[in-house]
């Protein structure tokens, strides 16, 4: 497992913050997402062999965020 820390953008309340954390946990491989309104990023451990951190980019901006 890995873990990697990922900025996002465009977040504004607690909804922004559980709708980037649904869109990271519904990735095979993710254990576990961490979502920050106040830093704006997410902390995501994940398992390198199923997805990668530009899979992930994808899911935040494919929810309307934008990954940093």
């Amino acid at each position: 497992m890995e873990t990697v820390r990922i900025g996002v953008e465009g977040m504004t309340c607690t909804g922004c913050v559980n709708s980037v954390m649904r869109v990271l946990t519904a990735l095979p491989g993710v254990s576990q997402a961490d979502v920050s309104l106040t830093k704006a990023r997410a902390k995501v451990t994940y398992d390198p062999a199923k997805t990668g951190v530009e899979a992930m980019k994808q899911a935040i901006e494919r929810a309307g965020y934008k990954a940093a």
